[in-house]
């Protein structure tokens, strides 16, 4: 099938083309809003899919930033709706520009999966961090998949996304990890599955977070990353922990019982997590983790230091030599601040490696000044 072109080269809003403006028999070409700030990506469809169909349109190109806002595409069967990025919207306007009289094929859609496709990514309705209630801590821990997720529904099934389709993805790996591991904390099993988590594709590539605009994602998007329980299976070394030391950073919260908990509360950042997050660092400082051996018993493993942007790390020992005897260990993580600023967040990483096994937390520091701060320059 194929149709006339109109171009409006701009959003398509009621002021750009108000809603009855004639644009019958013709598919228009709309831009979404150069800021953010002033209409997101799915608002900005929406708006100008209403104009299009008020107008009488036979079809609506959106031309967005490459992201993730596909479920917007509806329009009800009435008239078929496409997004594409801004570089092949470019192509589309010079093709408009060069031909006198420009036509749209109207072709049935088709799905493209397997290798072809970039995966994975971090949806752009995934929770972001940092924690506004425990900003020592870096969250979210992990991803998983959680986007068209095939789901039961009742006698039937359904595509649908969102944390309740990614939840029990991790919660099927913690059961599978805890068969082969019934002697292991809760503590450990979440190390086991943040330590080996993947922080690039099958590629090798950066795992990207969709958004506005899309980025290369960060901690805040993705935690340790994505979840790949095979490698959670056999995690090498594991940071494990007491419940009770939860005490001492919530206030007795946790376990209310006198003989467990002194009521004595410390930065969430001196618990044994398998991550580390300092957000008001302003002079050097030491934090201690323990490791636990748990694949070969005659194992070593050396330190790979990431530092984050204007810090330095340092650790020590940087080799961790274990052995039948030696099955924890504790080591020291000093982060200096570089300069004296009123800076943002910055990450970096620490990965104990060997010829088989590789055991990353990523670590997360903002550098300050001031207690009382807001950057509104």
């Amino acid at each position: 099938m194929e149709t006339d072109f109109a171009f409006y080269d701009y959003s398509c809003t009621a002021a750009d083309l108000p809603n009855g403006t004639d644009v019958r028999g013709n598919v228009v070409l709309c831009t979404a809003p150069n800021s953010p700030m002033v209409t997101g990506p799915s608002g900005a469809y929406s708006i100008a899919k209403q104009n299009v169909l008020g107008g009488g349109g036979a079809g609506l190109i959106f031309v967005q930033p490459t992201t993730d806002i596909i479920s917007f595409t509806d329009c009800g069967g009435i008239i078929p709706c496409v997004l594409v990025d801004i570089d092949t919207g470019k192509q589309i306007l010079n093709y408009i520009n060069a031909v006198s009289s420009p036509k749209v094929k109207i072709d049935p859609t088709r799905s493209i999966t397997g290798k072809e496709t970039l995966a994975p990514k971090v949806a752009s309705f995934s929770s972001r961090g940092p924690s506004p209630d425990y900003y020592d801590f870096i969250k979210p821990d992990i991803a998983a998949p959680g986007a068209n997720i095939l789901a039961a529904k009742g006698n039937s099934y359904e595509i649908k996304s969102g944390t309740s389709m990614a939840a029990p993805h991790v919660s099927g790996i913690v059961a599978l990890l805890k068969v082969l591991h019934p002697n292991w904390s809760p503590a450990a099993l979440k190390s086991a599955i943040l330590t080996t988590a993947s922080i690039t594709d099958e590629r090798g590539m950066p795992i990207l977070a969709e958004g506005w605009p899309r980025k290369i994602a960060d901690p805040f998007d993705y935690g340790s990353g994505h979840i790949n329980p095979n490698r959670a299976a056999d995690p090498g070394l594991i940071y494990d922990m007491d419940p009770r030391d939860y005490n001492k950073f919530l206030g007795c919260t946790t376990i209310k019982t006198p003989m467990s908990c002194n009521g004595t509360l410390f930065p969430g950042y001196y618990l044994n997590l398998p991550s580390i997050s300092v957000p008001d660092l302003r002079d050097p400082i030491t934090i201690s983790r323990t490791v636990t051996n748990v694949g070969e018993v005659d194992a070593v493993y050396h330190a790979a230091i990431q530092s984050p942007p204007g810090v330095k790390m340092d650790v020590e020992p940087s080799v961790l030599v274990f052995s039948s005897a030696t099955k924890v260990i504790t080591f020291q993580v000093k982060l200096s601040p570089m300069w004296r600023m009123q800076g943002d967040y910055t990450f970096g990483s620490l990965t104990w490696h060997n010829e088989q096994k590789t055991v990353r937390i990523p670590i997360a520091t903002r550098m300050t000044i001031h207690d009382f701060y807001a950057d509104v320059a």
